[in-house]
């Protein structure tokens, strides 16, 4: 099958912290409830994001989410890609973030059964190439929670 021409993509992400944004992503889905992050800045050395909270996570928390990134890491998961249109992935995905100038087609990329979510950028195959994840620091104003962190 022919890939499917989406819209471009303006960044060239790092591959192994990109996908440990996703699996971030999922995790404070999973143990928060919160939306997807609002805000993300990855690189390679560090990377950031933001997610809406009511109140600052603990350390315990903050500890947590640190080992359930790194757990879902040493799965082992593939990370895979499929095209579908917008509508079909609505049933699947959050596509709040979508910007307005969206293809039709969009590109799902799923970490093993951990994750999905409409994306353009750039994964490795598989979670084990990522390395292991370490929440730098972080902090909480105004409902939001900003979060560091890198992959070594």
């Amino acid at each position: 099958m022919e890939e499917p021409t989406i819209n471009a993509h303006n960044k060239e992400e790092y591959p192994p912290m990109h996908t440990a944004e996703h699996i971030l992503n999922a995790t404070m889905v999973r143990m928060f409830g919160c939306p997807r992050s609002r805000n993300a800045h990855i690189e390679r050395k560090k990377s950031k994001c933001d997610y809406e909270l009511s109140a600052c996570p603990t350390e315990e928390q903050v500890d947590a989410i640190e080992a359930k990134v790194n757990e879902v890491i040493a799965r082992g998961l593939d990370i895979t890609v499929e095209y579908m249109p917008r509508e079909e992935a609505a049933r699947i995905v959050d596509l709040s973030k979508l910007p307005d100038d969206a293809s039709e087609t969009l590109r799902i990329v799923r970490v093993g059964d951990y994750d999905a979510c409409a994306c353009a950028g750039a994964h490795v195959g598989n979670t084990l190439e990522i390395g292991s994840f370490r929440i730098l620091s972080h902090d909480y104003e105004n409902g939001r929670w900003r979060v560091r962190w890198k992959v070594v």
